[in-house]
């Protein structure tokens, strides 16, 4: 197999690696029959998120993902000495800091031994050049003593002495503690933890197509229709049909802001088949329209 391909399927376990830390244990990668290393470690993840979606399972529990609101984007406002000047409101939620203990520091402080060096180099490289652009792999300190590895683009601004360094980072939020997600483990509650969790898997992984009916869905998943209508409100706080309309909007604000694809073009992903509503539903919710979202083209 030539290394294109290899790559390629390297690439698809680092995607179920993710999809795994966001909650998603349905996803699976296919076999390419050819026994080699790669194999075998595609097969053991595939084993390990079977025997975790298991688990969950037993427990009488749900496992809700966590999906698109969990990648927030960093931005840090530096000066010609590299002291933090200004940060937007997500940097102390993603590296566990208060404000105060972020602002006019040296950002080498938050940057891990393993960085020193790159840093380094870039800190020369951007004194050096006032139209400096570049995109590198930093880890960063946490205040929890964690680290944090991030790809950081890291730009001059014209006209200003300042530096900008940006990044996008994966934020796991914590489950509530609230009982909505954990069920006292008996057999009729393991039974319809399995039922709540496929449909929820189901919903996620079709949000381009129409929601089937609750009757139709009841039917689906060997269920019935005021049956899963209480327990889908019961484990995961919401109804189906306001599951699949926010995840769907969720959805369409992620390719908005991390794709060039047309706006109509979204919708359909997203599983509206007008614009217009796809239009009104996202105003409605977000308070502004799509085209009001800055693009990766801007």
């Amino acid at each position: 197999m030539d290394t294109q391909q290899n790559q390629q399927r390297i690439k698809v376990i680092y995607q179920m690696l993710f999809e795994m830390a966001t909650g998603n244990l349905s996803f699976r990668i296919i076999k390419t029959n050819q026994n080699d290393e790669v194999d075998k470690l595609s097969e053991m993840l595939n084993t390990l998120a079977g025997q975790m979606h298991d688990i969950i399972l037993r427990s009488g529990s749900v496992n809700p993902h966590y999906s698109y609101q969990n990648l927030v984007q960093t931005t840090f406002i530096l000066d010609d000495n590299f002291i933090i000047r200004n940060f937007n409101t997500h940097v102390p939620e993603a590296l566990y800091y208060e404000s105060e203990e972020l602002f006019q520091v040296d950002f080498g402080k938050f940057i891990a031994p393993q960085s020193f060096s790159i840093w380094n180099q870039k800190k020369k490289e951007a004194s050096l050049d006032d139209n400096y652009h570049s995109t590198v792999p930093l880890i960063f300190i946490t205040g929890n003593n964690k680290l944090l590895p991030t790809f950081c683009t890291i730009s001059r601004l014209h006209y200003s002495d300042k530096i900008i360094v940006n990044s996008i980072t994966t934020i796991l939020q914590e489950l509530s503690s609230d009982a909505t997600f954990v069920i006292k483990t008996n057999p009729k509650k393991q039974s319809e933890a399995v039922v709540m969790q496929s449909i929820y898997d189901y919903i996620l992984n079709h949000l381009e197509e129409p929601l089937p009916t609750l009757k139709k869905l009841a039917a689906m998943f060997a269920s019935e229709e005021h049956k899963l209508k209480i327990g889908f409100r019961k484990y995961f706080n919401t109804s189906v049909y306001n599951f699949y309309h926010l995840e769907r909007l969720k959805k369409s604000h992620l390719l908005i802001q991390k794709t060039e694809i047309p706006l109509k073009e979204i919708a359909f992903i997203c599983g509206f088949s007008a614009y217009l509503n796809f239009y009104k539903a996202f105003k409605k919710h977000y308070g502004y329209a799509p085209s009001d979202l800055n693009r990766p083209s801007e």
